[in-house]
């Protein structure tokens, strides 16, 4: 294969799936992983995706708020462990909040039901959690973004702050150890501060490809958490980097 056929493939599949690993570009074109890390430094200068720690993630994601449709496929089953690694972390009778990322939504759906108090701004974290009578749902009210299916907005804001929160488990756009948490939609990022803010103990639910990635809008910086869950492709470095921080890191396997 020609390398120029290669780069339209590259950025198809990126375009395709909102990130892809190195490792899996590698095998796909059958070159090394060196030859893919160039090849995604010609493409991100001319603009056509974004490196990040150990991938690459599309461009057309990072102009706004990706539709939730597209956020179920991507990366599912490293979000699916990391769901199941928050569970852990969740206790009997506690006041959990879960945001309207599809890592939360996996989060609800694997959720056993036993007693318990759930807010949430996500229509699809309500309505899996619906069907378990155990589980006290507090959704939250405001205004309906379709896109993500949650509500946001200054009702929603003001709602947070009838309620304790024992522990929050929220994801956004991208992480960056230096820049903090950020989101394309401000909004969401708003109501994720806020969330921080309130919470007795914050967990922040990231898959490898959130690392190094800088959306418009900051939430809050990296050690405004208290735990980041995350999956085994996430590079030793970065971990490092965090843990350096204060920050507590959990690899989800």
């Amino acid at each position: 294969m020609l390398a120029e056929e290669r780069y339209k493939k590259i950025v198809a599949l990126v375009n395709e799936r909102g990130s892809i690993r190195v490792s899996e570009l590698s095998q796909i074109f059958g070159v090394t992983e060196e030859t893919i890390r160039r090849d995604l430094g010609k493409l991100e200068g001319e603009g056509k995706l974004t490196r990040s720690h150990g991938g690459a993630v599309s461009v057309e994601s990072n102009q706004s708020e990706i539709p939730y449709a597209t956020r179920e496929v991507i990366n599912v089953e490293e979000k699916k462990t990391i769901a199941l690694e928050a569970i852990s972390h969740i206790q009997e009778e506690e006041r959990v909040f879960l945001d309207a990322s599809t890592t939360a939504w996996y989060v609800a759906s694997s959720l056993p039901n036993m007693p318990l108090t759930v807010l949430t701004n996500s229509m699809k974290v309500a309505l899996e959690l619906s069907e378990k009578d155990k589980i006290h749902v507090i959704c939250l009210g405001g205004s309906l973004t379709t896109i993500s299916l949650s509500f946001v907005g200054p009702l929603a804001e003001s709602a947070l702050d009838q309620y304790f929160i024992d522990k929050a488990f929220i994801s956004s756009k991208g992480i960056d150890v230096k820049r903090g948490l950020s989101d394309n939609n401000e909004l969401q990022a708003r109501l994720r501060h806020k969330v921080i803010e309130l919470s007795d103990k914050v967990y922040y639910m990231a898959d490898y490809s959130k690392f190094g990635t800088r959306a418009l809008t900051k939430i809050s910086d990296v050690t405004s958490i208290d735990s980041i869950i995350t999956d085994t492709f996430t590079e030793e470095a970065i971990v490092q980097g965090l843990r350096d921080s204060g920050v507590k890191v959990i690899i989800a396997t």
